[in-house]
């Protein structure tokens, strides 16, 4: 297709997309009068029009409907049998259900109606069935449509979120000093909770039991004080004695034994710790997450004003001396 045929068939279907609201207008302006002179007994007039407007084609579906029927009854008023079945089967495929209303028209014409469309049952039973498929057929088109046009939306909204989205890299700096922090320092610097938890745990556990049995074993230590005899003039009367007593010295052993072995054991747990820690270290660590900005508020536009600004140029219309036509213009700064 060339560029002209393209051209000419744009501006064609422009003025025919114009065109549609006038030939509307004109087609029920028709059908009012056709409707009048049809109430008026005027039949011959109204099969006339109504065959010529059916002739002349571009009619929607309503309005060739509305004709078929003026022009069958007006055929059935005339007498003219042939000519009103012709237009009352074009009718009823047009609209297989389609009934006249017994209060508007003569029981006559109903009857004749109904003669028609008991005589075309099977054609109009399989035209229903057609309309039902094409209405069908247009339902899901529909559905396809307003599903697709779901999905586009999702990814438009999808797209424009991702559009805003930012990758924000974020770098900390670790310290080598806190690896030998105890109570697992160095694994919660390093983001290691259960290890963490672990060593600080055990280190506090050891380092309770190593102090209460610090304090249990010095409680056995007694001091007694020995009244010396005057053999040694010039001595001390009195000696000093700082120790265990013999009946406590079990008890005392079993306690400093636990203060040694306990106070032994939390050093070889904060050792691990710490040799644990500086294995797993990293100086730098990076981490990396998604964040998605809020959409771009509009840019508020300058208020307008049509004032002048102060001190600025006035435009001033000065009217004409009287007896004379004119207009004067000035400027002012």
């Amino acid at each position: 297709m060339n560029l002209a045929l393209l051209s000419a068939l744009v501006i064609g279907l422009a003025a025919a997309d114009e065109a549609q609201p006038s030939q509307n207008a004109a087609t029920r302006a028709d059908l009012t009068a056709l409707h009048a002179a049809y109430e008026y007994g005027r039949y011959s007039e109204v099969l006339k029009r109504a065959n010529a407007r059916i002739d002349g084609g571009g009619l929607d579906e309503a309005a060739l409907i509305e004709l078929q029927m003026l022009a069958g009854l007006s055929a059935f008023n005339l007498h003219r049998m042939e000519e009103a079945e012709r237009h009352v089967a074009a009718l009823l495929r047009l609209d297989p259900d389609f009934s006249l209303d017994p209060f508007a028209v003569p029981p006559p014409a109903v009857a004749f109606v109904e003669k028609q469309r008991a005589a075309m049952a099977a054609e109009l039973e399989f035209l229903r069935e057609q309309r039902r498929q094409r209405e069908a057929s247009a339902k899901r088109a529909a559905e396809e449509r307003a599903a697709l046009s779901r999905e586009a939306e999702a990814e438009r909204r999808q797209l424009e979120e991702m559009s805003r989205q930012v990758t924000v890299r974020t770098v900390e700096k670790q310290s080598v000093l806190v690896n030998f922090v105890p109570f697992g320092a160095g694994q919660f610097q390093e983001g290691r909770t259960g290890p963490g938890v672990g060593f600080a745990v055990a280190e506090g556990v050891l380092a309770v039991a190593s102090i209460v049995s610090y304090f249990v074993y010095g409680s056995f230590i007694t001091t007694r004080t020995v009244p010396l005899d005057d053999r040694y003039p010039g001595g001390p009367d009195v000696l000093v004695q700082t120790g265990i007593p013999a009946s406590s010295a079990g008890e005392a052993q079993t306690w400093r034994t636990m203060k040694v072995t306990t106070g032994i054991a939390f050093y070889a747990v904060y050792a691990a710790g710490v040799i644990d820690a500086l294995l797993n270290y990293q100086g730098e660590v990076v981490t990396t997450r998604v964040e998605t900005l809020p959409p771009a508020s509009p840019r508020p536009s300058p208020p307008s004003s049509s004032l002048p600004a102060a001190g600025g140029p006035r435009v001033e219309l000065t009217p004409a001396p009287r007896g004379s036509v004119g207009l004067g213009v000035g400027l002012r700064f």
